[in-house]
This record gives structure tokens, C-alpha cells and sequence, in this order.
């Protein structure tokens, strides 16, 4: 039960970092507040990775480490300065779900 609760903490630590470390990254990138609505590909291709890993993370190998780096991806595009990423993660949230749906990918 200790090992349960362990692993929790380490999905909590590495989404409180990717949050942290996304929202110094996107105010670094971005010196203006939220005015275009254009979708960065960078983030794109991470909140894809993120999702795809850390949903279907069951048909691999090694599957607490994968849904660590999966939290923390998720939370480095959601995490962004407010307004952006949003686009990037429902994106990526759709895709792996559609793929998790399609592969027929056990349960968590």
C-alpha cells in the first residue's frame, strides 16, 4: 500500500514541475498576454507525446516512468502562460483518447 501511495506522489511531483517549469518557459517565449490563436508546434508535438504516453502508457513496458514523463508533458503545455496551450492540450487529450479507443488499451 506504501509503494500505492509513493508512486502517486511522484505523478504529483513531476505535474507540479512540468507546471512550474512550463509557465517560466511560455512567459519566457512569450513577452505579450494572450492575443493570437495560433498553435504553437513545439508545444503541439509535446501535449501529443504527453497525452498518447501517459493514456496508453499500459501497452509498454516500464509503465510508472512512463506516466511520470507523461504528467510531466502534460502539465509543460498546460502549465503555460494563461492563453496559451490550451489549443495544444485539448488536441493532444483528443488524439490519445481517440488512440486509446481504437487500440483497446487496458484500463489504468
Amino acid at each position: 500500500m506504501i509503494i500505492l501511495y509513493g508512486i502517486y506522489l511522484v505523478y504529483t511531483v513531476s505535474f507540479i514541475a512540468g507546471s512550474v517549469i512550463g509557465l517560466l518557459l511560455s512567459y519566457r517565449k512569450y513577452r505579450e498576454p494572450f492575443v493570437e490563436e495560433k498553435i504553437d508546434p513545439l508545444a503541439l508535438i509535446v501535449a501529443l507525446v504527453g497525452w498518447v504516453v501517459l493514456v496508453n502508457a499500459a501497452l509498454a513496458p516500464f509503465t510508472p516512468l512512463l506516466r511520470t514523463g507523461g504528467f510531466f508533458m502534460v502539465a509543460l503545455v498546460a502549465g503555460m502562460r494563461p492563453g496559451y496551450g490550451r489549443y495544444e492540450t485539448v488536441l493532444g487529450a483528443a488524439v490519445a483518447f481517440i488512440i486509446w479507443l481504437l487500440a483497446g488499451t487496458p484500463g489504468w
